[in-house]
């Protein structure tokens, strides 16, 4: 992945949702938008008719639900730890709630427990109403503790 130290560190530092969404390839392939209301950042994946798995209903593929939801669990961690490299995914585990329909979703991700070098990240994603998730998932990602990682050398 092309990601930048610098594009991390100031995404961390300034608060740049648009920032940590590019330093994620697939999260501008599929246009994930990032918010920050307070100190909680919200997600969406706009409709896009790219996205469609079942044409019939029509409902969005499950395996987009799911690229989106662990994009959301990695650029929280990323915001919420201030690591300067990628997480890499150990796990993912997924629960699908019902359908999600042909419109906006919407994620939200907290990381639940932070140790050393894995972090355990709580997902959760919606369409009409964050009371009624359309999947809610688990995972856990590997990451360099802020102390192993080597300043740049010029």
């Amino acid at each position: 992945m092309g990601t930048s130290l610098s594009a991390l560190v100031e995404a961390q530092e300034y608060g740049s949702i648009d920032s940590l969404v590019a330093a994620i390839p697939y999260a501008e392939l599929i246009g994930v938008e990032g918010m920050q209301l307070g100190s909680e950042l919200i997600f969406k994946l706009p409709r896009n008719p790219d996205n469609i798995g079942n044409p019939s209903l029509p409902a969005i593929h499950g395996g987009v639900i799911g690229g989106f939801m662990e994009v959301v669990a990695m650029l929280e961690v990323l915001y919420e730890t201030k690591v300067t490299t990628l997480p890499k995914v150990v796990d993912f585990s997924i629960d699908y709630i019902r359908a999600g329909r042909d419109q906006d979703t919407f994620a939200r991700a907290e990381v639940v427990r932070r140790g050393r070098n894995v972090v355990n990240v709580s997902i959760s994603a919606w369409q009409t109403s964050e009371d009624t998730p359309i999947a809610n998932a688990r995972a856990h990602f590997l990451i360099k503790p802020v102390s192993a990682v080597s300043p740049l050398s010029g």
